[in-house]
């Protein structure tokens, strides 16, 4: 049986309680599993068994409470004999996997054909490690449970996919010095994150700056700011010191966006100085 050290499931994951669309979905895939299995002629407690789980987990799954793991609907497939009709349901626990601001995010980001953002505080999602990313999410206060952290690790990391688009997206994000300096993880950790900005960095479709401490004012004093664009010339935006902190498409206010964001690129180190300086900063442990 999967479980956890203290006796739970570990098979599956929380259905966000915000997403009504994810969990409608979670819903009826529950129902499908408990057809299939009561068709088999299994009660909960031998069908757990035979697919190596607890029947707290089934339950649960069938009702619509928790996200099954693609491993628990593989053995239930094979258990079912449903000759692969249950495996592909996994397309569908993987849309509902990740928290619904974070997929509606991923889903802009995967059609977007320009990004172009400023960070004030941690590195950028799309350049994050997975433990300078699991280091962030367990600092979080209130503090998340862990299978909640690994969670939103592992949608931090699907995000990342997009570097795998033929043709990639352009992606410029300037990073405010002290965001580099701050060992987030531990030494190690923050090396290795480093290591990790040098390696996009040399991306063709990339454009990573660093905006240096000693600058005495610049246009991001405000916030930080993304701009997203469309291939069809649409574009959203958002700056925490802007409208509200919220998204906004209207061109007008897209307009600002962009002149701050250009001015702060201008403001900020080159590309390439940006590479040299958090070469020396490598150099500097």
């Amino acid at each position: 049986m999967s479980v956890d050290s203290d006796g739970t499931d570990d098979a599956g994951w929380d259905v966000d309680p915000e997403d009504e669309q994810g969990a409608a979905v979670l819903a009826a895939l529950g129902r499908q599993l408990r057809a299939w299995r009561e068709t088999a002629g299994l009660r909960m407690a031998e069908f757990g068994t035979a697919i190596g789980y607890g029947e707290d987990l089934v339950r649960k799954v069938e009702a619509g409470k928790r996200i099954p793991r693609p491993e628990y609907l593989d053995r239930a497939d094979e258990v079912l004999r449903a000759g692969g009709r249950i495996a592909a349901m996994k397309a569908d626990a993987e849309q509902i996997r990740y928290p619904k601001k974070i997929r509606a995010l991923t889903k802009l980001e995967g059609r977007a054909v320009e990004i172009g953002a400023y960070r004030i505080h941690g590195i950028h999602g799309l350049l994050q490690t997975e433990d300078y990313s699991r280091a962030l999410f367990e600092m979080r206060q209130p503090a998340y449970g862990q299978d909640e952290v690994e969670r939103y690790v592992a949608a931090r990391m699907t995000r990342r996919s997009l570097f795998d688009r033929q043709p990639a997206p352009s992606l410029s994000i300037v990073q405010e010095e002290a965001s580099l300096r701050r060992r987030i993880g531990g030494t190690m950790v923050w090396r290795q994150q480093l290591e990790r900005l040098l390696e996009v960095a040399r991306l063709r479709q990339v454009a990573l700056q660093v905006m240096p401490t000693d600058r005495e004012v610049h246009a991001g004093m405000d916030g930080g700011i993304e701009v997203l664009k469309f291939g069809d010339g649409t574009a959203v935006g958002r700056s925490e010191g802007a409208f509200g902190g919220r998204p906004v498409s209207d061109p007008r206010h897209l307009r600002i966006l962009e002149l701050r964001y250009g001015m702060i690129r201008a403001q900020a180190l080159t590309p390439l100085e940006s590479q040299g300086f958090i070469e020396e900063l490598l150099g500097e442990t």
